[in-house]
C-alpha cells in the first residue's frame, strides 16, 4: 500500500507530455490535414493562462487544502491507499467534478472563473490549458469535504483530481472523430468534449463530464454530436482579445458592474451574481433556456431533439402586441 508522500503532482508531472502532445497534434492537422486549427495569438493566451492556473495554485493552494484537512480529522473512516480505495476515491470525485461543472455553467459567480476555459474560438490541445487564474475564490472547493468527511485523506483527493485534468487533456481536440461506442458509451471522449465547448443552442450546458460521461447520461445532461450541426466554439458573446488579464478576469469586472449598478433591489443584486449566465433584471439578455427556444422557434423541426426543448417553449424573443 503506497504511503500518501508518494502521491505526485500528477499535472506538473504531466506538463512534458503536454507540450509534445500540442506539437504532435499541430504537425497531424498541417501535414496530414487532419480536422482542427492553431492561431497562434489564441494559443499563447492559452499558454499563459496555464501558466497563471500553476501560479494561481501555488499561492493560493494551502486554502483548499486546508479546509480540506481541517474537515478530514472528522472523517468517520480512513480508506487508506489501496487500490481499490484509490479507484472509488477516483470515481467519487469524478461525480463531485460532475456536479461541480454542472454548476460553473448554471451560477455566474461560477461561471465567472470557469468562462475563460471557454473563450477560445479555436478548439485543440491548447485550449485544455486554458484554466482559470480564480477558481479558490468561488470556494467550489467545499465540494470535496463529504468526500474527506467518510474517509479519503486530501493528499489522494489531490491525486485523483489531478489524474482527472490529466485525462481532460487529450479530449480537447477536433483531429479524433468519434470512437469505438463502448468507449462513446462509458467515457467522456472528444466528440462529447466538442460538443460540451460549442454555442450551438442545442449543445448549451450539456455535457458536463470529466472523465466518466455516464454521469451525463444518468442525469439528463447528455448531448450527442451531430454532422448536421458541427459544433462552433467560444462563448455566447465572444470577448474578442487575447489578452490573459481580460480573459482570467472580464466575466468577475462585468458581474460586479452589473450586481452594484443603481436602482437594483437586494434580490436582483443577489440574482446577477447567483442566476445562470444570461440573466437580466429587465429581461433585456438570454439565457441558454431562452436561445434554445429561439432556435426551435426557427426550426421546428428540431423540437424535442436531445438539447433542445419541444415546441411549446417560450421563446426568448419579445411577444409582438395584439391588434
Amino acid at each position: 500500500m503506497p504511503d500518501l508522500k508518494d502521491f505526485p503532482d500528477v499535472t506538473q508531472l504531466a506538463i512534458p507530455f503536454f507540450v509534445g502532445a500540442i506539437l504532435l497534434e499541430l504537425l497531424v492537422i498541417r501535414v496530414l490535414k487532419r480536422r482542427g486549427d492553431y492561431e497562434t495569438r489564441d494559443t499563447m493566451t492559452s499558454l499563459l493562462m496555464g501558466v497563471g492556473n500553476v501560479v494561481a495554485g501555488l499561492l493560493l493552494g494551502f486554502v483548499a487544502f486546508g479546509v480540506l484537512m481541517w474537515a478530514w480529522q472528522y472523517r468517520i473512516y480512513d480508506f487508506g491507499t489501496s487500490w481499490w480505495a484509490i479507484a472509488l476515491c477516483f470515481i467519487l470525485d469524478d461525480l463531485r467534478y460532475y456536479w461541480y461543472h454542472r454548476i460553473a455553467h448554471r451560477c455566474r459567480w461560477v461561471w465567472a472563473e470557469h468562462v475563460n476555459h471557454h473563450s477560445s474560438q479555436h478548439y485543440n490541445l491548447s485550449t485544455a490549458l486554458r484554466q482559470s487564474w480564480t477558481g479558490t475564490f468561488t470556494g467550489m472547493f467545499i465540494l470535496r469535504i463529504p468526500l474527506a468527511l467518510i474517509g479519503f485523506h486530501p493528499v489522494l483527493l489531490l491525486f485523483v483530481g489531478g489524474l482527472n485534468l490529466v485525462y481532460q487533456f487529450w479530449i480537447h481536440t477536433e483531429a479524433i472523430g468519434r470512437m469505438w461506442k463502448p468507449i462513446e458509451l462509458i467515457f467522456n471522449t472528444p466528440s462529447h468534449h466538442r460538443v460540451h465547448h460549442a454555442t450551438n443552442p442545442r449543445y448549451l450546458d450539456s455535457n458536463y463530464a470529466g472523465t466518466l460521461i455516464i454521469w451525463d447520461r444518468m442525469f439528463g445532461s447528455f448531448v450527442p454530436e451531430l454532422d448536421a450541426d458541427m459544433p462552433r466554439y467560444g462563448i455566447v458573446k465572444n470577448i474578442g482579445t487575447f489578452n490573459p488579464l481580460k480573459v482570467a478576469f472580464h466575466e468577475w469586472i462585468d458581474m460586479f458592474r452589473d450586481a452594484f449598478q443603481p436602482g437594483l433591489t437586494m434580490t436582483e443584486r443577489l440574482a446577477y451574481l447567483l442566476a445562470p449566465p444570461g440573466w437580466s433584471h429587465d429581461g433585456s439578455r438570454k439565457g441558454s433556456e431562452a436561445l434554445k427556444a429561439d432556435y426551435v422557434a426557427q426550426n421546428p423541426g428540431s423540437a424535442g431533439m436531445p438539447g433542445l426543448p419541444g415546441a411549446d417553449v417560450p421563446t426568448g424573443r419579445p411577444v409582438a402586441p395584439a391588434e
